[in-house]
């Protein structure tokens, strides 16, 4: 019980600092596949560094390796939506909004990848964040596309936990994570002459010198540490739950946004009714299961 509390904590941390990872996207010039393939290999240098990550990593069998080279290439589409949504929209706001949805698809994705039963008590509450995010944009005019990608990058989001949950959890986390974003960047490179022509990707892959310090905390804060504490803590909480917590990442991120680039004119009625629909959702759940126990 003191672990999982503990995990909880962690878990708010990490959502945090998730949140602020679109602010840094927004600031980063780069296009979105180029801002993810630097922070890519920049987190993997970072891991690689560590003492013993080598030695764990060896350690892995030929499977192993497969299965977290399949999660790494997830995530690595998964951000390359999320970042895409920010552009297309120029709005950290959006795509942050998109991203609450994860819980409503790791409701539906976790029973069938664990191959443990339905609980509906979760595809209730992530019908709820579902509900909360329709309420925040509910009169307000949205890039559909970019909405679009970002409900996109939050199914591959929960596809990707649920399945760190099923195959990661019992390595070393540094070493799990490192691999994972290392066959991610390998992914990433071969696709990046799709994403940019391959006259002008010389040119796309140089970041502006401002741009190195915004890459440098998204990839050693944002995405090293946070990774290795995401991975450790669903030891002890399930991927839904995860999931659930990351639905505060749009509730911070949007605050962030508002701070940081006036987007405040989304921060209505509507923004603070579905923001209330959202952090409902995250503490409501033992309530219900304690309640639906007493009943049954």
């Amino acid at each position: 019980m003191k672990q999982e509390r503990s995990a909880d904590l962690q878990m708010h941390f990490v959502v945090l600092l998730w949140g602020f990872t679109a602010i840094l996207g927004k600031l980063i010039s780069l296009s979105g596949p180029v801002l993810v393939w630097h922070r890519l290999w920049i987190t993997v240098i970072t891991l690689l560094c560590i003492p013993g990550v080598w030695t764990h990593i060896r350690a892995f069998k030929r499977r192993q390796v497969l299965h977290l080279a399949i999660i790494g290439i997830l995530t690595a589409l998964h951000w390359v939506c999320f970042y895409g949504s920010i552009k297309m929209a120029d709005s950290a706001s959006v795509a942050l909004s998109a991203l609450a949805t994860g819980s409503f698809f790791a409701a539906i994705l976790e029973p069938l990848i664990t191959r443990t039963r339905f609980d509906w008590i979760n595809i209730f509450l992530g019908l709820m964040v579902f509900t909360g995010v329709r309420f925040i944009y509910a009169d307000s005019a949205i890039n559909p596309e970019a909405f679009s990608v970002g409900i996109l990058a939050a199914f591959l989001a929960a596809l990707f936990s649920t399945l760190n949950k099923k195959y990661a959890t019992g390595f070393d986390a540094r070493a799990a994570t490192a691999v994972e974003l290392g066959f991610g960047f390998l992914f990433l490179s071969l696709l990046l002459p799709v994403f940019e022509s391959p006259e002008t990707l010389p040119q796309a892959l140089y970041p502006k010198a401002t741009d190195w310090l915004w890459l440098i905390i998204l990839s050693v804060v944002c995405t090293a540490l946070t990774f290795v504490l995401a991975l450790h803590c669903l030891k002890y909480i399930s991927a839904f739950k995860s999931n659930l917590y990351v639905n505060m990442e749009p509730v911070y991120g949007i605050i962030m946004a508002a701070v940081f680039f006036n987007e405040a004119e989304n921060l209505g009625l509507p923004f603070f009714t579905g923001a209330a629909v959202i952090i409902s959702a995250v503490f409501i759940k033992p309530l219900l299961k304690t309640l639906v126990q007493r009943i049954f």
